[in-house]
């Protein structure tokens, strides 16, 4: 098995941090344990270390019941889960045909500060900001001395710290890309009963960039660190995916195109390549199939970290019973909830090797019934060779989710030379936007001759559906909200309408606001 999902199972045991405990807010492992004993030893920083990592895949309870966030069903609580939704299912890709507290008004793009989902990924950010502060806390200088760990073990305890920074600042982003306006706390804050105070958008991408340029060449090269782990590729992507959106997050004319070029040229020069084969970037041997494209992943594993979010909810929301969802290794499950707005099946042509739709019906007429819309067969608890991955009661996956791969940093290369990056010859933004194509079509036969900020979106879609862009690109393209661009359900209306332009940002959660009188609402809610 992946050795990092070992590390995780080993290291949440070691923590406590198993299925039955429910208070998992407390940042010691258990409530009688000291700092001083957790980090006694190298062993106790790389089991606090990965807990950090683990917080991305794992949710404290083992399926229903409260979950690590306090009176959040632990199955709702998952990170993926939770930005796939909102990412997803305010977009013109996804309806999900679920009742569910939340479900309805995220379908229409339009979530109120209560709404579970917007508590949830608001609640699970800060959580694992928590985590890392607490583990910076503890392995400074200082630290370490007064616990006389050796010079030998230094090291890689310096290691731990600069990925800790980097899990932070991806966290941040994360608050930044949806929330604008989130608290702010660092380790150099004191814990205490004061209310966090909130950082602005402006602040906090000045923070997030800083962060990540100092850390950049502390971290591993890039594919040399241990799998699932953090490296220079990795905050390189990041750097580019925050500097491709500082128009949105800055004001418009303060866009950064040519440092979004600088950094997806800098993950292009680090060796990696498009996998040969599309469809086995979302099977579970995607870690050797694929390796040569995926750049930082969240594993799972269907037997040891058992969890009712992450790729188990992707796979099992996708299918229905009637799909045979053994074929997709996942034979007792099948959930029967998200499929596609019938706009996304209309942007492939049939030599497309990458659409993978299911059904015959792909109008949208009732958002909740799983048949009004083609469902998506993409993800698979299976290998390439048709192997079933592990699964505990035939229903948990095993697939890892490629959180960063190359052909999107090739997407946003190109996008940034054509909305003025410079530094790079202007014609890379065609060259690698049909690097792209030419994976999916098998040859050259698909590629173009001009490329336009259009295509690029389009080509986003049909590269990316599916895999929690779509939102962040909308609102990129200025089309997420206002009436120029409707897609089925879009405001609540089966023919779409228009949402308000204060929506590219979602509220901060009600129970936030009430709770931290430093909290000013985002504007419109």
């Amino acid at each position: 098995m992946k050795r990092l999902i070992k590390i995780l199972s080993i290291g949440l045991v070691m923590l406590g941090l198993t299925s039955c405990n429910k208070d998992l807010l407390n940042l010691k492992p258990t409530n009688d344990i000291t700092a001083d004993e957790v980090y006694k030893d190298l062993d106790g920083y790389k089991r606090a270390f990965v807990k950090i990592y683990a917080s991305f895949a794992l949710t404290g309870g083992g399926g229903a019941g409260s979950g690590d966030l306090g009176g959040i069903d632990a199955g709702q609580s998952d990170f993926l889960r939770l930005y796939w939704n909102i990412q997803q299912l305010t977009s013109d890709e996804t309806l999900c045909a679920w009742n569910d507290p939340g479900i309805p008004d995220m379908n229409f793009g339009m979530p109120a500060s209560d709404n579970v989902m917007i508590k949830g990924l608001y609640a699970r950010s800060i959580y694992q900001i928590t985590l890392a502060n607490e583990f910076l806390r503890e392995s400074t200088e200082a630290k370490l001395n007064s616990r006389n760990i050796p010079a030998a073990d230094r090291e890689k305890i310096a290691q731990f710290r600069t990925e800790a920074r980097f899990l932070r600042a991806y966290q941040y982003w994360i608050l930044i890309d949806l929330f604008g306006n989130p608290i702010f706390v660092t380790e150099d804050n004191v814990i205490s009963k004061n209310a966090p105070k909130q950082i602005f958008r402006a602040d906090l991408f000045a923070y997030i960039e800083s962060e990540l340029l100092e850390i950049q060449n502390e971290l591993a090269d890039p594919k040399t660190n241990e799998y699932g782990r953090a490296d220079k590729a990795v905050a390189w992507t990041l750097l580019a995916k925050l500097y491709l959106n500082a128009e949105v997050y800055l004001g418009k004319g303060k866009g950064k195109y040519t440092e979004a070029v600088t950094y997806a040229k800098k993950v292009i020069d680090a060796g990696y390549q498009l996998a040969p084969i599309y469809k086995n970037l979302f099977l579970i041997d995607n870690n050797v199939t694929s390796k040569s494209e995926i750049i930082f992943t969240i594993n799972y594993d269907g037997e040891k970290s058992q969890n009712f979010g992450g790729t188990t909810f992707i796979i099992n929301s996708l299918i229905n019973a009637d799909m045979n969802p053994g074929s997709y290794g996942v034979p007792s499950g099948g959930w029967g909830g998200n499929r596609a707005v019938s706009l996304l099946p209309t942007l492939f042509n049939t030599a497309d090797k990458r659409a993978m739709f299911y059904g015959d019906k792909a109008d949208n007429e009732e958002y909740s019934l799983f048949t009004d819309g083609l469902a998506i067969t993409k993800f698979k608890n299976m290998s390439s060779t048709g192997t079933a991955g592990a699964s505990h009661d035939g229903t948990f996956s095993s697939l890892d989710f490629p959180l960063m791969r190359l052909a999107d940093v090739y997407l946003m290369y190109a996008e940034a030379i054509l909305r003025g990056g410079t530094g790079v010859p202007q014609g890379d933004a065609l060259i690698y936007f049909n690097k792209v194509r030419e994976r999916a079509y098998g040859n050259t036969s698909g590629n173009l001759t001009t490329v336009s900020l259009d295509d690029i979106l389009d080509e986003r879609s049909r590269e990316l559906y599916f895999e929690g862009y779509r939102r962040t690109d909308l609102i990129r393209f200025e089309k997420f909200t206002g009436s120029n661009y409707l897609w089925p359900w879009k405001g609540g209306l089966k023919e779409g309408k228009a949402i308000e332009s204060f929506r590219t940002l979602l509220p901060i959660p009600s129970s936030e606001i009430i709770a931290n009188p430093n909290i000013t609402p985002n504007p419109g809610y």
